[in-house]
């Protein structure tokens, strides 16, 4: 499955088989990078807010959260909001890549 950009760009790319759940995560995480890389960052905050609270079990879920703050710091620039998510990471899914990645945000 591929997901391009208006101009054609490759956004995102999954090869293989993903159960229903991980599917739709996945798809919608790759909605949200559609709007991130446009600089949408509200519509992308809601996309990986999306993912990361209706498919908190899921694989994709610690990449959703850190993007849904790294999104909302991109809109406001708040950065309160990385150590917040730098916690959550560390409590819900420690050891992850995401976990380790927020690790300079205090995590």
């Amino acid at each position: 499955m591929l997901v391009f950009d208006s101009f054609g760009h490759e956004r995102a790319r999954l090869e293989g088989y993903l159960p229903r759940e991980e599917f739709r995560a996945w798809l919608e995480l790759a909605l949200g990078r559609l709007a991130f890389v446009t600089k949408k960052y509200q519509d992308a905050e809601r996309w990986y807010g999306g993912v990361a609270e209706h498919y908190a079990q899921t694989t994709m879920a610690p990449e959703a959260a850190y993007y849904r703050a790294v999104s909302h710091y991109k809109g406001t620039n708040d950065h309160t909001v990385l150590h917040s998510v730098a916690e959550e990471l560390k409590e819900k899914y420690p050891g992850s890549a995401w976990q380790l990645r927020s690790l300079p945000w205090g995590g």
